[in-house]
């Protein structure tokens, strides 16, 4: 069989990845559980007495738990890494699922992050969508804003780090040539 992890680029020590200009910090967010939830998800979170809010796409969420509507009867529950929720079928009418190796978490803060989510997404990011799940730099993402207008978090499935990064940093490029060039 052919080794082709040549022709891949190598992850980055997501401990020490940074990409910092004036007005933009983009830094993964390690320490996140996360936890996909099917189903009754109302029921879920008075199981796991988890706030039951969702939020949608380029919706802010706020607090250390919180969940991200991802379809009709799905979120993305996100919390500290030390919360842990019941898993498994459930009988209330729900599934919970803990995700959290398969997925990378990034965050975007400063005034240039709305000119990086324009640029990933066809959405619009002044507005609010349903759904945080959507087609990102041309992969698949769940993404929102935290805490403020200014930071967005971005979760991606972990295979795809390196591309995204790679774009990121691309992208982090084009902005500081067209704002040397006067654009």
């Amino acid at each position: 069989m052919h080794d082709l992890s040549a022709i891949w680029p190598a992850q980055p020590d997501w401990r020490a990845a940074a990409l910092d200009r004036p007005g933009l910090s983009v830094r993964p967010a390690p320490g996140l559980a996360q936890h996909l939830i099917s189903g009754d998800f109302a029921a879920w979170a008075r199981q796991a007495s988890f706030p039951h809010a969702d939020i949608g796409g380029f919706g802010l969420a706020q607090g250390d738990r919180y969940c991200v509507r991802l379809a009709r009867d799905r979120v993305l529950a996100v919390g500290p890494s030390d919360f842990v929720a019941p898993s498994g079928w459930r009988a209330e009418g729900f599934a919970a699922t803990p995700i959290s190796a398969g997925l990378l978490v990034f965050e975007l803060t400063g005034a240039l992050s709305s000119e990086i989510l324009a640029r990933a997404t066809a959405l619009d990011p002044s507005r609010t969508s349903p759904s945080a799940a959507m087609n990102f730099a041309g992969i698949q993402a769940i993404v929102y804003r935290y805490r403020d207008s200014e930071t967005a978090r971005i979760h991606i499935d972990r295979p795809m780090g390196s591309h995204f990064w790679t774009w990121l940093a691309a992208t982090v490029e084009n902005l500081a040539s067209a704002e040397d060039d006067g654009h």
